[in-house]
């Protein structure tokens, strides 16, 4: 062989597996936890599933102008959680609809998951408060501080829960001027999700 080839050869190898490490590496990275946020433990994924309406959040592009925003959580068949989030676009008076998979990182007790709605990339989901008495509010948070949501099991909670959420994030160092409220008013358009 050519050493010219060889060496051509050898560095497209050694290209390509240093790209697919990198990738690697990120991915591992998009799925640990933020630094000083710890998730919950005693979970229990039962009482989890099933439909959570988003309250609070900070803005993200993948859910940018949405309202009437909720999350389902179900059992898969392979242990994992299908998950579907959706929301209306009052910006094009549409509804708007996400797909996904989660699978716990570790222990099925603690409240992290990865989560991916494109393929094999995941991202942390962080469970890091929870009612456990009754499961009726969840703080979650991705594996970055620019990821955060108050989710609760009606349209709305009482302002202690909103108090609790703003405080605990700002003690967590999430920016809290940026959360924005999401509307889950039932009378702010007529159309009703058609599935």
């Amino acid at each position: 062989m050519n050493a010219n080839v060889f060496s051509v050869a050898v560095g497209v190898s050694l290209g390509r597996k240093f790209v697919l490490l990198a990738v690697a590496i990120s991915l591992v990275g998009c799925t640990q936890l933020p630094r000083g946020i710890q998730p919950v433990d005693e979970f229990d994924i039962d009482r989890y599933l099933g439909t959570w309406y988003e309250i609070a959040r900070l803005d993200h592009r993948f859910e940018r102008g949405l309202d009437k925003v909720t999350a389902n959580y179900a059992l898969r068949n392979d242990g994992g959680i299908d998950v579907i989030n959706r929301g209306f676009s009052s910006g094009d008076q549409t509804w708007k609809e996400a797909q996904g998979k989660a699978y716990f990182v570790g222990d099925s007790a603690t409240g992290h998951l990865k989560v991916s709605f494109f393929g094999p990339f995941y991202s942390s989901y962080v469970v890091f408060e929870l009612d456990k008495t009754d499961y009726e509010y969840a703080f979650v948070c991705g594996y970055s501080r620019d990821y955060l949501w108050l989710l609760a099991r009606r349209p709305s909670v009482d302002e202690e829960i909103i108090e609790r959420f703003l405080k605990r994030s700002r003690s967590l160092d999430f920016d809290t001027d940026e959360i924005i409220f999401v509307s889950q008013d039932p009378t702010a358009e007529a159309l009703q999700y058609d599935q």
